[in-house]
Parts: C-alpha cells; sequence; structure tokens
C-alpha cells in the first residue's frame, strides 16, 4: 500500500514537475515575442529621431538653396557731371537688427520675423543695397565722384545710411514688399550734418512666395534709390533747408 502511494506519490511529483516545466516553457514562449517587439519598437523611434533630427537625411528629401539678388535696370543712362561737381562718399549702410543676414525676411504678424527656409539672398541686402546706392547717383550726373567710405579720397559729401530693411508681409492679401532706411547728409569739411531724411516703399507682391517677394523687393528699392538721389538733389540746391 505504501509501495502504491509511495509510487503514487511520485507519478504525482512527476505530473507536477512536468507540469511547471510545461509551464515555464510556455511562458517563456510568450516572453520573446514581446522582447523581439519592444527592440523592433526602439529601434524604430530611435531612426524616427535621427530623420527628424537632420542626422539622417536621404539626399532626395533635402530641397536645394534658391538664391535671388537685387539689381537695377541697366538701360539707365548715366549724365555727365560737371567739372566743380562735389565728391560724395557713401558710407557702408548698417542693416535694422534682425536684418543683417542672408536670410530673407517675412512677417505673418507684427513684431514677429520669420525666414524663409530654402531661399536666401546672395548677400546681406545691405552690402547689395549700398553698391546699388553707388551705381545709382554715378548715373545722376550730380557727383564729380561717388566714393565708398571709408576712403583715402577727401570728399566733400558723406552720405551715411542705416536701419536698412527688407521684409515681405503676410499680414494682408496679397502680400507686400516694405523696403526702409534712414539717411544722412554730412558736410565733410565742416563736420556738419546737413539733413535727415527717412525712405521707405512698399511694393505688391505679384506671387504669393519668396520669389513674388524678390520681384517685388527689386521694384520697391529701385524707386526708393530714385527718391534719395531727388532728396540729394535737392540738399545741392539748398544746403541750408536740406531737411531733417
Amino acid at each position: 500500500m505504501r509501495s502504491m502511494m509511495t509510487e503514487g506519490g511520485r507519478g504525482v511529483g512527476t505530473m507536477k514537475a512536468g507540469i511547471g516545466k510545461g509551464h515555464q516553457n510556455m511562458v517563456k514562449g510568450e516572453r520573446s515575442p514581446s522582447i523581439a517587439w519592444r527592440m523592433g519598437y526602439a529601434i524604430g523611434c530611435a531612426w524616427l529621431v535621427l530623420v527628424l533630427s537632420g542626422c539622417v537625411m536621404p539626399q532626395t528629401a533635402s530641397e536645394p538653396a534658391r538664391t535671388y539678388r537685387l539689381s537695377l535696370d541697366q538701360s539707365r543712362e548715366a549724365r555727365r557731371s560737371a567739372a566743380d561737381a562735389p565728391i560724395l562718399l557713401v558710407g557702408t549702410p548698417q542693416a535694422e537688427p534682425g536684418y543683417d543676414t542672408t536670410k530673407m525676411a517675412y512677417v505673418k504678424r507684427a513684431y514677429e520675423i520669420e525666414y524663409y527656409a530654402v531661399n536666401q539672398w546672395t548677400e546681406q541686402p545691405t552690402r547689395m543695397f549700398g553698391s546699388l546706392l553707388i551705381q545709382s547717383l554715378e548715373a545722376t550726373g550730380l557727383w564729380r565722384a561717388v566714393v565708398p567710405w571709408p576712403s583715402a579720397i577727401h570728399g566733400d559729401l558723406r552720405l551715411d545710411s542705416y536701419g536698412f530693411a527688407i521684409q515681405q508681409e503676410f499680414t494682408q492679401d496679397p502680400s507686400v514688399v516694405r523696403v526702409k532706411v534712414r539717411t544722412q547728409l554730412v558736410d565733410v569739411k565742416e563736420s556738419k550734418v546737413l539733413g535727415t531724411r527717412s525712405f521707405e516703399r512698399v511694393e505688391p507682391a505679384p506671387t504669393q512666395d519668396a520669389y513674388g517677394g524678390v520681384v517685388a523687393a527689386n521694384r520697391a528699392t529701385a524707386a526708393m534709390l530714385d527718391d534719395i538721389a531727388s532728396w540729394l538733389n535737392t540738399c545741392l540746391q539748398r544746403l541750408q533747408t536740406c531737411g531733417r
């Protein structure tokens, strides 16, 4: 009887051991897919983070940068200047804070400046404006010479400009481009400010994108350069009442 019970007990123990091993195998079998899924999920998340951060970005996904410039109509004829005309020194224009960059600025609401991602100027707009300012003033025939300043050449008058800015404004439809600058005319020999004047031009953009802004910026800049030349002509005629 004891032998039977012992044998039976062993049988029961063997059955329990078998059941226990079977349960462990089932649990292991259930855990394996879970671990593999978690590893795959972690790898996928890491790849997504790298792609979004730009560390691993396919070449086909990135757009090529587009560059634009400010220029003048080359069909303008330059006038001859008188032999006794004054020499004008033109200082390097200074940009308004936030605009001393090749990035193309635009605004969608007041006080906030944003920049296009893949559209930019060939160089800082202040530099392009400075070159165009000299070019346009040379063509007026008002000056014996128009010289970038600082320079070893001694001039009669000096034109300083600051607060220059170009921005496309999407606060209205269609968008517009605003170009502005403040100028100051100085009598070099007398070390006296003859006059100051603020200039601003606004032009509608023909298309609601960066290129439309470039077209409008060129039109506004050309018109503003004409305004500056006209003001300087007035200053030459009436130096005492040049305007402040």
